[in-house]
């Protein structure tokens, strides 16, 4: 890969790309970790219920969503008269629409990993940490959330890597503006379109070796998990 090929708005849009998958990787983890853990710990319909919608983003369309928070984020919708009457302006065709976007859609791939390492967690690590005297809050900090590190491990690499590969709800939301809301998925576009060829190869190629490395990384991750609870 000739790293010359990568020209000012390459460079731009990847940039841009790590700057909105790390903000919806913590975003994420921080919204997820608890959630999962109530999930995992309420056997009832209203669990199954948000469980369904929540995890909607893995069988619905990019184009769908992408459709319905354009709407939302319109100067008639709920979320752009929220975002106005706060003085932050519309979220339609800006950074922080992208972010809202990619959380919602992310969201699953973040939630799954985290769920199910509660569920398999040995109830009997939090009843010693509960007769030691520990307060909820420290035995979920001390005790749970060590036990499940490589499960959020997983869920940071697979929110990060589904974040640098959207292209359908990026481009919804988000349309295609160079150093605001041009990501490297629609930077290829563009370049394919433009027929630039050797720009566009390079861009897809630098997408192949880090999948690649993503699901090295996942699987590294997932060995390390089974070493932790054979």
């Amino acid at each position: 890969m000739n790293i010359e090929l990568f020209d000012h708005q390459a460079w731009l849009a990847i940039l841009l790309t790590l700057r909105l998958a790390l903000t919806t990787t913590a975003i994420l983890l921080l919204l997820v970790t608890p959630m999962a853990w109530w999930l995992s710990q309420t056997p009832s319909w209203p669990r199954m219920a948000l469980s369904t919608v929540l995890t909607l983003p893995l069988v619905l369309p990019p184009s769908v969503i992408g459709f319905y928070l354009l709407i939302s984020m319109g100067p008639n919708g709920w979320l752009g008269i929220l975002s106005q009457s706060m003085g932050l302006g519309q979220l339609s065709f800006t950074f922080s629409g992208l972010v809202i976007g990619s959380v919602i859609y992310s969201l699953p791939f973040a939630l799954q990993p985290i769920q199910n390492a509660f569920e398999s967690l040995d109830p009997r690590n939090l009843e010693m940490a509960y007769t030691l005297k520990a307060r909820p809050v420290d035995a979920f900090l001390n005790v749970i959330i060590p036990n499940i590190k490589p499960a959020l491990w997983s869920a940071a690499i697979l929110s990060f890597a589904h974040t640098i590969g959207e292209f359908g709800i990026v481009l919804m939301i988000g349309g295609n503006i160079p150093g605001q809301t041009q990501v490297v998925s629609t930077q290829i576009f563009n370049d394919v379109e433009s027929m630039r060829y050797p720009q566009a190869h390079s861009l897809a190629l630098l997408m192949v070796c880090f999948s690649f490395l993503t699901l090295l990384s996942l699987k590294f991750f997932g060995h390390r998990a089974k070493q932790v609870n054979p």
